[in-house]
């Protein structure tokens, strides 16, 4: 009687033993077309800042505007600046996120549990910008107040920024602190930072606006951080 053998399984690229996490690949330039939404970048009103609508063609460009916000409290201001690469030239299809506490210093998250601080109504703290063929980048939102720290040692106020462009393998990460903080010299962050580069993690006020560059590489390349 002849035994019989069960034959070994079949290892395709549907087979589980082969699947594990997928590796970063070189992303762009595509996000900044697809990804912002009218309005993604006007966290605190209703315009359809964010998106680029001349990539669009007319008949295709149906996306939703952000639902109304509720009142926000707190300065409203304007940040902007220009994403540069290593060579000086402005990244015209880089997208910009940004993510930050409202003007009392609590953030639209339930990690933020902090019931003592108001939260605003529709103020969700998160947006979303296209760069333009000139490079620039622009949000309206509030200007955020003191975050706790590591060991409940208070933050300056700042905002949370995410860099996507071409060629990059990674979401780049930074802050933006404002010139005018007190807070910001005992900052356990910036305090991290080189004197000689906490500037590439400062906005200046320049006209209506907060300006602040984000310069991908070279001689002043913006301060980037792990996660």
């Amino acid at each position: 009687m002849t035994e019989q053998v069960n034959p070994a399984p079949r290892q395709d690229n549907q087979d589980p033993s082969l699947f594990g996490q997928t590796p970063w690949q070189t992303v762009g330039p595509f996000f900044h077309y697809g990804l912002p939404w009218k309005g993604g970048a006007d966290l605190v009103g209703q315009s359809d800042l964010g998106a680029r609508p001349e990539l669009f063609p007319q008949a295709h460009y149906v996306l939703n505007l952000a639902p109304p916000k509720g009142a926000v409290a707190g300065e409203k201001i304007v940040l902007e600046g220009v994403v540069y690469d290593a060579d000086g030239a402005p990244v015209p299809d880089a997208m910009v996120e940004i993510w930050q506490a409202n003007a009392a210093g609590r953030y639209a998250s339930p990690d933020d549990d902090r019931p003592d601080i108001a939260l605003d109504e529709g103020f969700i703290g998160f947006g979303r910008a296209s760069t333009g063929e000139d490079g620039l980048y622009r949000f309206r939102t509030v200007r955020p107040g003191p975050v706790p720290g590591p060991g409940d040692r208070p933050q300056a106020p700042h905002i949370a920024v995410g860099v996507f462009g071409r060629g990059l393998l990674k979401r780049l990460v930074t802050r933006v602190y404002f010139e005018d903080a007190p807070e910001n010299d005992a900052d356990a962050v910036l305090g991290l930072v080189p004197a000689e580069r906490r500037d590439t993690l400062v906005a200046r006020k320049v006209g209506d606006a907060w300006r602040f560059d984000i310069v991908l590489q070279g001689a002043r390349e913006t301060v980037f951080f792990d996660v």
